[in-house]
């Protein structure tokens, strides 16, 4: 389950988080200006948060999902506990944190764009083939979960319904 997990963290989050945004920088001739004290603090307060919310849903879904985010090993259960009470997509939230993070911290414009980008991506991606594959695989579950719980804005309070764990 080890190599699985290692796997699937290199080929998703650190490609979206360091290989890309390396990639960007180096092609526009990046070079470092400081920014302001208040957003370099916002970005590291995004960061540890954003790693923090990462490092946690992914505990999730090894234990509670039986599985990863990587589609060639998909939870075997549905998670419907921690940030998952709250938002439906906690794991990309995280990468979202993460790259505001980076243009913050980076000061960069390059980055910024890069977070729109991967953002309406997976606002695109999420309903036309995540969400239907979870209605395929959880059912009325996930359907219920689905109108409970919203996909980018967190609920104040957590959603208490439905079952904890269901099996695909």
């Amino acid at each position: 389950m080890i190599s699985t997990w290692i796997k699937t963290i290199i080929i998703l989050p650190f490609s979206v988080l360091f290989v890309i945004p390396a990639i960007l920088l180096y092609c526009t001739g990046y070079h470092w200006t400081p920014n302001h004290w208040a957003w370099l603090g916002m970005g590291g307060i995004l960061s540890a948060g954003g790693f923090f919310l990462a490092a946690w849903t992914m505990r999730l879904f090894a234990t509670q999902g039986q599985g990863t985010a990587a589609p060639w090993n998909p939870p075997k259960k549905l998670v419907v506990a921690g940030p998952y009470c709250h938002v439906r997509n906690p794991m990309i939230s995280s990468v979202l944190a993460i790259l505001i993070a980076e243009s913050l911290l980076l000061n960069s414009v390059w980055i910024f764009g890069w977070f729109v980008s991967f953002f309406i991506g997976n606002t695109i991606y999420f309903p036309l083939f995540e969400e239907k594959d979870l209605e395929k695989r959880f059912g009325e579950s996930y359907l219920e979960y689905k109108r409970n719980v919203p996909r980018w804005i967190p609920r104040f309070g957590a959603w208490r319904g439905g079952p904890r764990a269901q099996t695909t």
